[in-house]
C-alpha cells in the first residue's frame, strides 16, 4: 500500500514520519483509531503540502496538529462525526467521516461547516489520494 501511496504522492512534500508509538499515544489520548492506510502514511511522512497529480493541491496536517485544529474549527459542534485531517489550501477541508465503517473520506467547506454538506472523496484514504491524483 505504501508503494501505491508513494506513486500518488510523487512531488508532494512530506514531513519526516512519526514513530508508531506517537500514533499509539494519539489513539490513547483521543480514543480514535486512525485508518491503517492513513497511519501508514503518517509513519512515512507526518503531513505535508503540495500537488497530488497535476491540479489537486493538498495540505495534510501533522499528527500533532489534528486535535488542536479540530478543536479550533469546532468540528464537534458544527459537523459532528467528521474528523478533519487537512485541506485543499483554500475553503475546503478534508475529513474522515467517523459515522461510516470503515471511515470514508469527505470534503467539507470550512465556512458553513456542516456534515450534511460533506462531499464523498473516497471509501478509504488511499482511494481519496487516487481521486485527487486523477483530477484533470
Amino acid at each position: 500500500m505504501l508503494e501505491a501511496m508513494n506513486e500518488l504522492l510523487d512531488g508532494f512534500n512530506l514531513n519526516p514520519g512519526v514513530n508508531p508509538s506517537e500514533i499509539s499515544a494519539f489513539r490513547t489520548a483521543t480514543g480514535l483509531e486512525l485508518p491503517g492506510d492513513y497511519a501508514d502514511l503518517l509513519e512515512a511522512g507526518n503531513g505535508g503540502e503540495g500537488f497530488i497529480g497535476s491540479i489537486s493541491y493538498a495540505i495534510l496536517w501533522k499528527l500533532q496538529e489534528l486535535q488542536e485544529f479540530n478543536a479550533e474549527y469546532e468540528v464537534s459542534e458544527y459537523a459532528p462525526g467528521l474528523f478533519l485531517f487537512g485541506s485543499d489550501g483554500g475553503g475546503e477541508a478534508f475529513a474522515f467521516d467517523t459515522r461510516t465503517s470503515p471511515w470514508a473520506v469527505v470534503q467539507v467547506p470550512f465556512v458553513g461547516m456542516d456534515a450534511e454538506l460533506a462531499e464523498p472523496m473516497g471509501d478509504s484514504f488511499l482511494a481519496f489520494l487516487q481521486r485527487l491524483h486523477e483530477r484533470e
